[in-house]
């Protein structure tokens, strides 16, 4: 699967993974000393955030946001809960946190076996703007739903596409790259979507938009109540199928080749250009070539005008001037004023 770099401008949305990562990882790590510094924590009702020296004012607004979340769409009430919160000041740090398996393109990271995030500090990020609480309310998603699943097994497709969809950053004005990505075969199966999520950029980013349009279609006309009644039932028949089938009518073969058609008959060509970056290139040569060509045309005009414009001194005024300064006109004609 992958998607040109140029296909993803504006698409840098949330670029956050769900690892699986070794239980050792972490708790063997935490508190004790991660690229040469030893962590402290900070304690709330819902989690506790661990931050290196220096980083006590960002561990105080992660710790507030964190406590302040409202219930995720679909998820039983105060979910989740207990979460360990890492932020780590350096790559050195995140990677012994992690175990060094998670894509240098990560902004974020949820552990469900651990009920831990890891969000890189010191790679340049803040957790003041509105893209770091994103992250923090995706990872956070991705937290609350494995915990209501219990241990329940989640196809990573819809794992990515709740927490892309529950955090806001779903955004539907990027679809056309879907119909794209269909139009040329690379659109892989939606349970193609390994444990191993992809290394590269683009390939992620072509991931996460396939993940989170399939689940926002699932949920297009049931919304969070058809996904509070799904989740209920995959959790007491222990079987994402079943639940699928029971809730939705439809088995998950089904379901794909619905999401497939509803991508192509909503996103057509016409639609795909006008949201292409390329069509908007081309428009702009267009318009600039346009414009040249009248510039052009009017200087050729205005040279034609001139051409035919009375001198302001004619030739005629000397003739027969016998008399008087060379420029003066012949008697009986009066200077022009």
């Amino acid at each position: 699967m992958s998607l040109p770099a140029r296909a993803l401008s504006g698409l840098l949305l949330l670029l956050c993974v769900a690892a699986l990562v070794g239980p050792a990882s972490l708790r063997g790590q935490l508190p004790d000393t991660l690229d040469g510094r030893v962590y402290q924590a900070l304690r709330g009702a819902r989690a506790t955030v661990w931050y290196a020296p220096g980083d006590s004012v960002a561990a105080e607004a992660v710790l507030g946001f964190l406590g302040d979340q409202e219930d995720l769409p679909g998820l039983p009430t105060g979910l989740p809960a207990g979460v360990t919160a890492v932020l780590t000041h350096s790559a050195a740090a995140f990677d012994q946190v992690t175990g060094g398996r998670v894509p240098e393109w990560r902004a974020g990271v949820a552990i469900p076996d651990l009920d831990a995030l890891v969000i890189p500090l010191g790679e340049g990020r803040s957790v003041g703007d509105q893209e770091s609480r994103r992250v923090l309310r995706h990872e956070w998603a991705h937290l609350g739903l494995h915990q209501s699943l219990q241990g329940l097994r989640v196809p990573r497709w819809f794992d990515e596409g709740y927490a892309q969809w529950a955090s806001g950053g779903w955004d539907a004005s990027q679809a056309w790259r879907l119909r794209v990505l269909i139009a040329l075969g690379r659109a892989p199966p939606l349970d193609s979507l390994s444990l191993d999520w992809p290394r590269d950029r683009a390939s992620a980013g072509a991931a996460y938009l396939l993940a989170a349009s399939a689940v926002a279609y699932l949920l297009g006309d049931s919304g969070a109540r058809g996904l509070e009644v799904f989740v209920d039932r995959w959790r007491r028949e222990r079987t994402f199928d079943g639940a699928l089938r029971a809730t939705f009518g439809v088995t998950t073969g089904q379901f794909e080749d619905d999401w497939r058609r509803h991508v192509k008959d909503r996103y057509g060509w016409l639609f795909v250009l006008s949201h292409s970056a390329v069509f908007w290139m081309v428009l702009s040569l267009v318009l600039l070539l346009m414009a040249r060509i009248r510039h052009r045309r009017n200087r050729e005009h205005m040279a034609r005008l001139r051409a035919g414009e009375v001198p302001d001194a004619p030739a005629f005024w000397d003739e027969g001037n016998v008399e008087g300064e060379p420029n003066d006109p012949p008697r009986g004609v009066e200077r022009p004023t």
